[in-house]
């Protein structure tokens, strides 16, 4: 049974389970088990109320293509869509009550709209997990034939690589156009199936590799006439099409799509992080860093009795950060070294296992016993909420630099110190220390560039797991 069939029909099953348990839990919180209670003065049995919403409740999760393929494993349109149906109907079922004037148990709905949504998308979690698992071993992929220059396609292929929970896996290549007899024909790993700019040229190349979809990259020499042939060919064998423009690191609510006269133009808007949005950040950061403050005092304050158990020194580390628009500051970590860790710098240089010009070694001998422990789920890190309440660093945001490091940036690099550095970030939770240079700057400008405000709080939930796993920590 192909992946799309078994992953849809799971989904429908699971749907329905949970739109069950959701429905008449509601009924039975809200009217015991009495069968066909009917509201006094109304005809409205809420038993056969029950059975019609759950049916309409599951039949609109598929007429939102909520099980199509394309979404499943990755990214947040799955739950949108999710979300979105279950919002539309019940706000469909107060519209009807309202013009039919039927005072519908307001304890009824209360219960099965938030169970019912909060329990879809913890199932649709879940079916994520096992089916990113099956991807990880490379199972329940789609067959993906690139098409485009040969740049591009090496490209795409090394990005899809490096996310396999998305589902795509590239099998082979197709360079249209390219004649040199002298390129070898194999790109990124890819067998190189032809170069001709025709149709039938490219459905033999798909049939060839059993391509389950084809994704066409930049710099491909396609006349667009002939590739609009191609999509009603690939509709008509139900192969599907992706478009892969040159835009790397641009998030979807930067991108919207616009007809003109027939094209369809991508509009990409230019990043910014002032007005509003800065104070909400800010708001954002006082919030929670305060909040945090007061849960974690006790610790921190056993912590600091650690540490100064752990050796001569002080309890608190200060060191000479760079923060937004290149303004320095002191940025507050638990001392987890020795006292002298600084001035034994160079002479561990020649150990350094970093990444570009981040100096790490994962077993620096100036790290105390208990400063390993700190590092590992980045406890020594929780004096920085302190920064954050100054107004030197924030929550999430790239990472802070050190002078040196910054002085050997280059120009694409500062656009890290647009932003407040962050006491977690995408770097936190994407390898930490296990991250190369390139990954890390990549990541930073990634945030920089495509900052929002629930991206802050996703990152935020995702940081407590990466804390507790201690992966990348040294």
């Amino acid at each position: 049974m192909d992946w799309r069939t078994r992953a849809s029909r799971t989904l429908r099953i699971v749907d329905g389970f949970v739109i069950i348990w959701a429905v008449y839990g509601a009924y039975v919180i809200r009217f015991g088990i009495e069968p066909g209670f009917v509201v006094s003065g109304q005809e409205v049995n809420y038993a056969w109320l029950s059975a019609a919403l759950s049916i309409v409740w599951w039949a609109m999760l598929g007429a939102w293509h909520s099980r199509q393929s394309h979404v499943l494993g990755a990214g947040p349109e799955e739950y949108k869509r999710v979300a979105a149906a279950s919002l539309w109907l019940f706000g469909l079922l107060a519209i009807v009550s309202y013009v039919l004037r039927i005072d519908t148990a307001r304890g009824y709905v209360g219960v099965a709209l938030p169970c019912g949504l909060a329990g879809l998308l913890a199932a649709r979690w879940l079916v994520r997990q096992h089916l990113s698992v099956d991807r990880q071993r490379g199972s329940s992929m789609s067959r993906l034939l690139l098409i485009g220059g040969r740049s591009a396609v090496a490209h795409l292929a090394s990005t899809l690589a490096t996310a396999k929970h998305a589902g795509y896996l590239p099998v082979a290549a197709y360079v249209p156009g390219n004649q040199d007899p002298g390129l070898p024909n194999v790109e990124a790993g890819l067998p190189i199936l032809g170069s001709d700019s025709t149709t039938r040229s490219i459905l033999r190349a798909i049939e060839d590799c059993g391509a389950d979809a084809v994704a066409v990259s930049a710099g491909v020499q396609l006349h667009p006439q002939t590739l609009r042939h191609l999509g009603w060919e690939l509709a008509s064998r139900n192969v599907g099409l992706i478009m892969a423009p040159a835009l790397t690191d641009i998030a979807g609510p930067r991108i919207h799509t616009q007809q003109v006269a027939g094209l369809p133009l991508i509009h990409v808007t230019t990043p910014s992080l002032e007005g509003g949005q800065r104070v909400a950040k800010r708001l954002f950061d006082l919030l929670i860093a305060g909040l945090l403050l007061m849960l974690l005092l006790p610790a921190m304050a056993s912590i600091a009795i650690l540490v100064k158990l752990s050796g001569p020194g002080p309890v608190l580390f200060r060191q000479e950060r760079v923060g937004i628009e290149g303004n320095h500051f002191y940025m507050l970590k638990f001392r987890s070294m020795v006292a002298d860790a600084e001035t034994r710098l160079a002479d561990l240089a020649s150990q350094n296992e970093g990444n570009g010009l981040l100096f790490k070694i994962k077993d620096d001998p100036r790290v105390t016993p208990i400063g390993r422990l700190l590092r590992k789920f980045s406890l020594d890190e929780l004096p920085q909420l302190l920064n954050v309440l100054a107004g030197s660093m924030s929550l999430v945001g790239p990472r802070p630099p050190l002078p040196r490091e910054v002085e050997a940036y280059e120009n694409d690099v500062r656009r890290r110190l647009l932003v407040k550095p962050g006491l977690t970030g995408l770097w936190q939770v994407s390898g930490r220390s296990n991250l190369s240079w390139q990954d890390s700057v990549r990541l930073d400008l990634y945030y920089v560039e495509n900052w929002s405000l629930a991206g802050d709080v996703i990152i935020m939930f995702k940081t407590f797991r990466a804390v507790f796993h201690g992966t990348g920590a040294y």
